[in-house]
């Protein structure tokens, strides 16, 4: 049986208010990866982003982020850690 990681973040995205406005919706994304990277244990390269947490991010446009976001993080066996907006 496949043994999973699991757990829900909010990540605090207040760096994103230190980059031009043009770049602050791609800079959430990239803190988003380095955070889960960094709290799971794995490499920013096997973080995978669902595209709802994009859209989360991008809804009020390319300048206007949200300034935190709750996310769930599951880390699976082989080293891949799917990132998605929690169900409530």
């Amino acid at each position: 049986m496949a043994e999973e990681n699991e757990s829900v973040y909010i990540i605090p995205l207040i760096k994103t208010k230190m980059v031009p406005t043009t770049e602050r919706s791609n800079r959430a994304i990239k803190e988003i990866r380095a955070y889960v990277a960094r709290h799971m244990k794995a490499e920013e390269d096997s973080v995978w982003i669902d595209p709802k947490v994009n859209e989360a991010i991008w809804d009020r446009g390319k300048s206007s982020p949200p300034s935190k976001v709750r996310v769930k993080a599951v880390r699976f066996e082989d080293g891949l850690v799917e990132v998605s907006i929690p169900a409530e």
